[in-house]
């Protein structure tokens, strides 16, 4: 089974309601306004996972020349990362950074 599937998709996000585009340069992961993600992925982009609880940031991570966000699975509580994108929130990205 492949490890990453790209699926860029548009989506309305659960946590804050904005309309969310896609990223045209890899797959949209999370809302770029609030940062919030949902846990459908085992894999990237295989939607197998049944959890579908929603993925609150709870901190950044340094990651080659960029960040990533750490996320807290609100319902399985499950830690997991994804990539900042490049029209993240830039204040909500910083309220991360002062988490630590």
């Amino acid at each position: 089974m492949k490890k990453f599937n790209m699926i860029d998709e548009e989506f309305v996000c659960e946590h804050c309601g904005a309309f969310v585009k896609k990223l045209n340069y890899t797959a949209r992961d999370h809302c770029p306004n609030c940062l919030y993600s949902k846990h459908v992925d085992i894999n990237p982009g295989d939607r197998m996972n049944k959890c579908l609880g929603l993925l609150k940031p709870i901190g950044i991570e340094k990651y080659r020349d960029s960040y990533k966000i750490i996320y807290k699975c609100e319902k399985c509580h499950m830690i997991h990362k994804n990539k900042i994108a490049s029209d993240d929130n830039l204040e909500e990205v910083i309220k991360l950074s002062n988490n630590f």
